[in-house]
């Protein structure tokens, strides 16, 4: 007996192709990925909420108004206990609107320099807009903050996390290892879950 799959063709709301590749290696090889380059969407999506998901909505409602496509974005944040949740919704720009990922570690390990409490989590919410419908996947992986940088693999603020029950960072880590703990990797694994039945 022959099974028709249809194919899903979604646009993930993102410049990043760290991001990218990192989603694609999750996502079922039924559905055709797309970044916002991908669709000539050149400039950058204002992120006004106070929270992630807010964030998260708005990226991908402004793909599906726009452009009118399937959509889905993500936010991320970092959240460590001694600097009361900071960076959060603030991850990507915390050292300044150049966004750029040594700027900000290097500010939260002056931050913590003489800290002993260093527990921090990550946090991942997507926003999912397809067939009309929308849709929240969320994952988060505890952890600590490191006193250097250790590896040089991943991006953001990975070379500064090291999840709990591991002895790397998830700079030092493979990236089927991240993936298979991180925020993203189980935000997006439940993603993957919810497409999987769209494409039977």
């Amino acid at each position: 007996m022959r099974f028709k799959v249809s194919i899903l063709d979604l646009v993930f709301a993102t410049h990043n192709q760290n991001k990218l590749e990192e989603v694609r290696a999750i996502l079922p090889k039924t559905i055709t990925l797309r970044s916002l380059d991908d669709i000539g969407c050149h400039e950058e999506i204002p992120e006004t909420g106070e929270t992630l998901a807010e964030n998260a909505k708005i990226k991908a409602d402004y793909v599906t108004q726009t452009y009118g496509l399937d959509c889905f974005s993500d936010d991320t944040g970092l959240l460590i206990d001694a600097l009361n949740g900071a960076p959060g919704v603030y991850s990507a720009r915390y050292a300044g609107n150049q966004k750029n990922a040594q700027d900000n570690m290097a500010k939260v390990l002056s931050e913590l320099e003489n800290v002993d409490e260093r527990t921090a989590r990550f946090k991942t919410v997507i926003h999912l807009n397809i067939k009309g419908q929308s849709y929240l996947f969320e994952g988060t992986v505890e952890g600590l903050i490191t006193k250097v940088q250790e590896g040089l693999g991943g991006f953001g603020y990975d070379p500064i996390f090291k999840p709990f029950g591991f002895d790397k960072t998830f700079g030092e880590l493979p990236a089927s290892v991240k993936n298979s703990i991180s925020h993203r990797g189980k935000a997006i694994h439940e993603l993957a879950e919810f497409l999987k039945k769209e494409t039977i």
